[in-house]
């Protein structure tokens, strides 16, 4: 039963708890303060974030729904191990609609939304050398929701943020042990400069390249952090009862 959350401050003015602890739950597990096998009591978050069980419960609901947590049975509710095929679906997804929001975002090129995506460039390339891993996987998040956002399609980062959590621990581990974070802002950095050009196909090439990163670095992760994954033979779709 997990006991190392952080302390939560919550603005009930801002948005309805269980979206909170939704949220701080989703980044605790993300960010593998809660790991992946661990099991999660209902009562025991409720104190810890000092709420009530019902934002509690609400907030698991919506994790399982998401992939990140499973319900047992007379047991409680268990964080799940990664799925490689999971992660892999979900980059195959995510690259159809942001290689699709780039394309527009180079057709339309507006002045506004480059000075927006120029200046969170600005910002990644600060951070790259102090901010934490967390801090600069915002900085990541920002610039991605920004191009959907400046293309007109925010609805698109809402469906991207709803099919990437699968993604987003091994973006953590990347950030941390494989990917270095100059890598990620030069790859930014093509992206924004395919859009500033009006030049859709390359836009494109540059997020395909972008996203595809996560399929060179993932087996290597899982070898190096088995009990972070699923077993192989459990997370391939491939495995098909007769």
């Amino acid at each position: 039963m997990t006991n190392r959350l952080p302390l939560l401050k919550f603005d009930v003015s801002r948005e309805p708890m269980a979206r909170q602890v939704t949220r701080a739950l989703r980044q605790a597990i993300v960010t593998m303060q809660i790991s992946p096998g661990e099991m999660l009591s209902e009562q025991d978050l409720a104190q810890q974030f000092g709420v009530s069980r019902s934002p509690v419960r609400e907030a698991l609901i919506k994790l399982s729904e998401a992939g990140l947590v499973r319900v047992l049975p007379q047991r409680g509710t268990q964080v799940v191990k990664i799925s490689r095929a999971g992660v892999e679906d979900a980059r195959f997804i995510r690259e159809a609609v942001e290689c699709a929001v780039v394309r527009e975002a180079a057709s339309k090129a507006a002045p506004v939304m480059l000075a927006e995506l120029n200046a969170s460039l600005t910002r990644q390339r600060r951070a790259q050398r102090s901010a934490s891993t967390e801090e600069f996987l915002a900085l990541d998040e920002e610039f991605h929701r920004l191009l959907a956002e400046t293309a007109g399609r925010p609805a698109a980062w809402r469906m991207i943020e709803d099919i990437k959590p699968q993604m987003d621990r091994v973006r953590f581990l990347d950030m941390t042990k494989a990917v270095p974070r100059h890598v990620v802002l030069a790859q930014h950095t093509l992206i924004v400069n395919a859009i500033k050009n009006k030049d859709p196909a390359a836009a494109q090439e540059a997020m395909h390249q972008h996203l595809s990163e996560i399929l060179r670095t993932l087996p290597e992760l899982a070898a190096q952090h088995p009990h972070l994954f699923e077993p192989e033979t459990e997370a391939s779709p491939d495995v098909l009862s007769a």
